[in-house]
């Protein structure tokens, strides 16, 4: 497999995958790596990013065939619990789409399948212009570095090291494959015959279009779940987007609770209450 791979725990435990969000890296579920070290745990830069930037192109479709082959080959038994966090929970969807049977429970945490308001003037042009603009000149500039993860990502300080790299790899190849896949992405065929138990989850203050998809997506997969976060502090809609480095404990449990059948934190609130 050409893709970055981190693999942690013992090879005979129940496999988790973890997916990543659109412009990140492995290095995002270092917390709950940690925590959940009695899994064995896959986890790897998706195709343009972090260390499988020259992967390409990046897509969901072709993400997901490659997470269904990583599952096939070195998840226990051919099959995990996948958990993806925005443009991966999109490859989770996809995955569950296309490849049902390697799924045992998923998590899928802000998969957006709706459009956002102003995302058909999203043309590759104007993306390919925004990263000329916006990264190209500003790849060695700390202070804007800085800006962009706490504003932009809600990705807190401490990671600065690692989103700096990430931040510096990206292409424009990737920034705008990465940017169309996420804003094209609908619901695919398939997802009627699932059978793994799977969490839908969104923050509470994020985009209505997020929520609406959160919905369509329980409308449509048999075993699903869909549920908002509530969390105890005020947070921005990054970090809220971000919440398994924003508030890991959280995060955690709630991939612990759901993988082994268990009740789900208090700050799950089933979704519309």
């Amino acid at each position: 497999m050409a893709l970055y791979i981190q693999e942690t725990g013992p090879a005979s435990a129940p496999t988790i995958v973890f997916l990543h969000g659109g412009g990140g890296a492995g290095w995002m579920w270092q917390p709950q790596i940690e925590q959940l070290g009695e899994y064995h745990c896959l986890v790897p830069d998706l195709p343009e990013q972090g260390q499988s930037v020259n992967e390409k192109p990046f897509s969901i479709q072709s993400s997901a065939a490659q997470i269904a082959e990583l599952i096939r080959t070195r998840a226990h038994n051919g099959k995990a619990h996948v958990v993806g966090l925005s443009e991966g929970a999109q490859v989770t969807v996809a995955l569950l789409a296309s490849a049902p049977e390697l799924v045992d429970h998923a998590m899928v945490s802000s998969a957006l399948v709706r459009p956002l308001p102003g995302g058909k003037m999203m043309t590759p042009g104007l993306i390919g212009l925004t990263y000329r603009l916006s990264v190209t000149p500003f790849k060695n500039v700390a202070w804007w570095i800085r800006l962009n993860m706490k504003y932009a990502a809600g990705v807190p300080d401490k990671y600065y090291p690692q989103f700096s790299q990430s931040f510096r790899g990206l292409t424009e190849s990737g920034f705008t494959n990465l940017m169309i896949e996420n804003q094209r992405f609908r619901l695919p065929h398939g997802l009627e015959r699932v059978k793994a138990p799977t969490l839908i989850v969104v923050g509470k203050h994020e985009y209505p279009a997020m929520h609406q998809s959160a919905h369509d997506l329980a409308a449509v997969i048999p075993a699903a779940q869909a549920y908002q976060v509530v969390h105890e502090r005020k947070m921005s809609l990054a970090e809220e987007h971000n919440w398994n480095m924003t508030a890991p404990e959280l995060f955690t449990q709630t991939v612990r609770a759901w993988v082994t059948g268990q009740s789900l934190p208090n700050n799950l609130r089933p979704l519309g209450s």
